[in-house]
């Protein structure tokens, strides 16, 4: 029994057809490139450091394809509409569909379709399977990837673990569990008033304490007059998980968006100063995969029309649109995170703004 569609006609799946096999056709050419060229960059480390290859296929490539599908999904979804309408519209197909009373509303039909297909495949890789495996491979690379195995956390960490109190600490080694330094400071309008310092501080994992075998106390009266005492056997509760003393950006990809919500409720209760690239992270993993019908709407008004350049003259045009869309997320989203524009208007802004482009566009395509 074949699965039917009210309204949906031999027409619909000629053309969804013809979208989904150029768009996955397109993407699978594409990774195998793109796996080559990697293979090839990295194969000095892979031998180097003793990648097993089932480690290098399966924890690593397995897990790059998706975020790499996820990554330029809205790119190859414009190349593809662009890329087969435009031959439709070369070889006279959609003037003969517009001519026997097909609206080009109509004719949009199978599009949004397509596009709600790999809009849908976009959300669910971006909320719940990308930081699956993309914990995978932050793992792989900690291993196997030079440049990264050091990188997991910074040398230098300073941290709001709440309002008006300061965590720093240098050197933490994830594998010895210990810092090098470690000072807790807290301040009032801006003026530190006291802070505690400590030297070869270790983290237990089991009761969440930092342990150090001796300690000092500073505390500043209003004239910022010190007063500093020395101690033996620190042992404290910091609110601060060993996770968040590592690169913010590659610890929010790792998180489902059910882990990603938790986490932005704990530093916005802790005062973080990481609360805007968090928000930007969550608004994205929404707007991205829905910008697929904004550009395929704009792909097919653009290459709908028969033009003396022919399908090279849409693409150049075509792809100059989704590169300046990609660049204007870019550039919004580095605006959000330095807080100069809201994290949720930043984000939602480029969609906003080449939503109206693909309605002007919509408006001029032959009806």
């Amino acid at each position: 029994m074949k699965l039917r569609f009210p309204g949906f006609k031999i027409l619909d799946r000629y053309i969804l057809g013809k979208f989904l096999a150029t768009y996955f056709f397109a993407i699978a050419m594409i990774i195998v490139v793109v796996v080559l060229f990697d293979y090839v960059e990295k194969i000095d480390d892979f031998t180097e450091l003793h990648a097993p290859l089932n480690e290098v296929i399966f924890d690593y490539y397995l897990n790059f394809i998706p975020f790499f599908i996820n990554q330029f999904s809205g790119l190859f979804t414009f190349i593809a509409c662009i890329f087969f309408t435009s031959k439709m519209a070369y070889q006279t197909e959609i003037v003969a569909m517009l001519s026997g009373g097909m609206s080009f509303r109509r004719l949009m039909w199978p599009y949004f379709l397509g596009a709600l297909i790999i809009g849908s495949l976009s959300l669910t890789l971006n909320l719940w399977l990308i930081p699956i495996s993309q914990r995978h491979i932050v793992n792989f690379e900690s291993q196997y990837i030079k440049r990264k195995q050091n990188a997991k956390f910074n040398r230098h960490i300073y941290r709001q673990i709440e309002p008006g109190t300061f965590a720093y600490i240098r050197g933490y080694n994830d594998g010895s569990q210990q810092a090098s330094f470690l000072a807790l400071e807290e301040y009032y309008s801006g003026t530190m008033t006291r802070s505690l310092e400590a030297a070869d501080v270790k983290f237990n994992p089991e009761t969440k304490r930092w342990t150090a075998p001796r300690y000092t106390k500073r505390e500043f009266d209003s004239l910022g007059v010190e007063k500093f005492e020395q101690f033996r056997n620190l042992d404290t509760l910091i609110n601060l998980e060993v996770a968040e003393l590592g690169e913010i950006n590659d610890l929010i990809q790792t998180m489902n968006i059910t882990e990603l919500n938790e986490f932005l409720d704990q530093q916005r209760a802790k005062g973080s100063d990481s609360i805007n690239i968090i928000e930007v992270e969550k608004h994205a993993r929404f707007a991205y995969p829905l910008s697929t019908f904004i550009l395929t709407l704009i792909g097919v008004s653009l290459s709908s029309r028969k033009v003396r350049g022919g399908t090279g003259l849409h693409i150049g045009i075509g792809t100059g649109l989704c590169f300046s869309y990609i660049l204007f997320n870019r550039f919004f989203e580095e605006f959000a995170k330095s807080g100069t524009l809201p994290p949720g208007l930043a984000v939602w802004l480029p969609n906003i703004i080449y939503l109206f482009i693909a309605i002007y566009l919509y408006r001029k395509a032959p009806k």
